[in-house]
């Protein structure tokens, strides 16, 4: 065994359900038979030493504090689930939760989970026009919300045609129900539904290359997946008595969600909430007034952090440990992070559909500023080439995960029998995305070998923004990819050419942003939109993409 290996072994084992086999020098991650999220995290702790401890604190919009013990949330995560009973919710039925970093997100998640439902996880940043595929292809019937999200929506209720239940906090019009109203008057004789570890319990949709977004559904099982190697990301302190974990990113998403607020509620730790939009001064403030030990925070948040001097003059942080993932972290920031914020920054990498591949744990080894880290325990990572044969150290190719060795392995896309054969070769598992390895086991990130846009940590897919594109009767053809850019990674870019007689005006390029941000969502506008008087195009038809990169490329 190795000296890294026998670090692993000594620190991580003993924190974590990752278990060494010494006679077959491997790691494994312990995942048990039966297995449900919300026993698994705030459950176990409601009836434990735990059970007063503080689970969540929310800060609303003035300031003012909510906050409550892991009993507390549970109580009125049972409360939920006998009123939605009472609505005809049963096992296998679909619940979106649609209210951003709120207690009653928890509350409905605890809730879903405990009814043997499946919790579709919808962001507030979506438009109508996501929003109405989500509802339409998962045929999803309940919705909770918070008025300020719906307001803008409400009049678009009827494209939502599965939706037959729409539960409102704090106020409600119409047929909506208070979400007040659905709690029932006690938690008294309820019984959780038993779930096995890959009973469906997670369904979150989110974007790919080709097509509107797909829905990835995870089981029960992914926490106990994830946990070993977020110990490793937050340092080996994720069970660490008394530590405050908060994180800016959405919990509609896999790093606001499964990245720190069911892991951190797993351990027994606080977590603290709040629905600010983002911003560096602000972010600092909060960390400081809620004593934030650890925080996942996307690489563009980070970016935001480094551009104000001497973070701790006017702050008096209690931060140690921010990880980060979803795009490359520039090796820059990882020096900022280390010498200017006084923390560690360990950075990690994966996919939706089966994550944590790839990290960092600077407790473990060293990071080497510009590397994703090494390959982690409980799975097989490889640099594979499109014949599925692993390559070489330092020869670029795509990162791959042995699927016989992936705990986190989603259940499938919603409505598909089998995974796309697109995402296998053999036992190899493809992330798209390309990189090397070197001699001494760190990965270094490439880019994407196909279309997907990642920006500021967000997944985009070309083909939703042309549909809305698409849609404007000003716009005859779209094209959208992505444009190299220092501070988002990539920002999406968009090729247009305009119907007969349509003046090419700045005016219009305005118009066709605000387009894409009222009716698909405001992050996957795109923020640079070139006219254009013909495509590219290949012999079947085709638009040529690469050649629309090497444009830009050219500017």
């Amino acid at each position: 065994m190795n000296q890294h290996n026998e670090r692993l072994y000594r620190k991580l084992t003993q924190t974590s359900n990752l278990k060494f086999n010494s006679s077959t020098q491997k790691y494994s991650i312990d995942i048990p038979p039966l297995a449900n999220i919300g026993y698994d995290t705030i459950g176990c702790h409601a009836n434990s030493v735990h059970r007063n401890k503080t689970a969540l604190v929310f800060e609303d919009s003035d300031r003012s504090i909510t906050e409550f013990s892991f009993f507390e949330l549970n109580e009125r995560a049972i409360r939920l689930a006998k009123g939605l009973t009472k609505l005809g919710i049963t096992a296998g039925d679909t619940i979106a939760i649609h209210t951003g970093q709120r207690p009653e997100t928890a509350i409905a998640h605890i809730a879903t989970y405990y009814l043997g439902g499946i919790a579709l996880t919808l962001s507030q940043l979506y438009g109508p026009d996501t929003i109405e595929h989500i509802f339409n292809h998962s045929g999803c019937k309940v919705l909770i919300t918070d008025d300020a999200a719906w307001t803008p929506l409400r009049k678009f209720r009827k494209r939502f045609k599965s939706l037959n239940h729409c539960i409102v906090t704090p106020t409600a019009s119409g047929t909506e129900i208070l979400f007040s109203e659905v709690l029932s008057d006690d938690s008294i004789g309820f019984q959780p539904i038993k779930t096995k570890a890959n009973d469906p319990a997670l369904l979150m949709y989110t974007s790919g290359s080709t097509g509107m977004p797909k829905g990835m559904l995870h089981a029960h099982k992914i926490i106990h997946a994830y946990y070993p190697t977020l110990s490793m990301f937050f340092n080996l302190e994720l069970s660490k008595n008394d530590q405050v974990f908060w994180t800016p990113a959405d919990w509609a998403w896999v790093g606001g969600l499964l990245d720190l607020a069911l892991p951190a509620w797993q351990a027994g730790q606080t977590v603290v909430a709040s629905q600010h939009r983002f911003d560096a001064s602000w972010a600092l403030d909060f960390m400081s007034r809620h004593k934030v030990t650890h925080a996942f925070m996307t690489p563009t948040a980070l970016k935001r952090l480094a551009e104000i001097p001497d973070p701790r003059k006017d702050h008096s942080l209690n931060l140690k440990v921010v990880c980060t993932g979803g795009e490359s972290l520039p090796s820059e920031v990882v020096r900022w992070a280390k010498n200017d914020l006084g923390i560690v920054c360990n950075e990690f990498y994966g996919l939706t559909e089966f994550n944590h591949m790839v990290g960092n744990c600077e407790a473990l080894y060293p990071i080497v500023p510009g590397s994703m880290g090494k390959s982690l325990p409980g799975r097989t990572i490889a640099i594979i080439n499109e014949n599925g044969v692993v390559q070489n150290d330092g020869v670029i190719g795509e990162i791959a995960s042995w699927k016989p060795d992936e705990p986190s392995l989603f259940l499938g896309y919603w409505g598909q029998s089998k995974m796309p054969e697109s995402m296998t070769t053999g036992n190899w598992l493809r992330s798209g995305d390309l990189a090397f390895r070197d001699s001494d086991g760190y990965f270094w990130y490439q880019g994407r070998n196909d279309d997907l846009i990642k920006s500021s940590g967000y997944r985009i897919g070309p083909a939703e923004v042309e549909d809305t594109l698409i849609r404007h009767p000003l716009v005859a053809e779209a094209a959208v990819v992505g444009k190299p850019d220092t501070d988002r990674g990539n920002i999406v870019f968009a090729f247009i050419r305009v119907t007969k007689n349509t003046e090419k005006t700045d005016e219009l390029k305005k118009k066709l942003q605000d387009y894409v941000k009222n009716n698909l969502a405001f992050y996957k506008y795109p923020r640079e939109i070139e006219f254009i008087d013909s495509f590219p195009l290949t012999s079947s038809g085709k638009i040529k993409r690469k050649t629309l990169r090497e444009r830009i490329s050219q500017k």
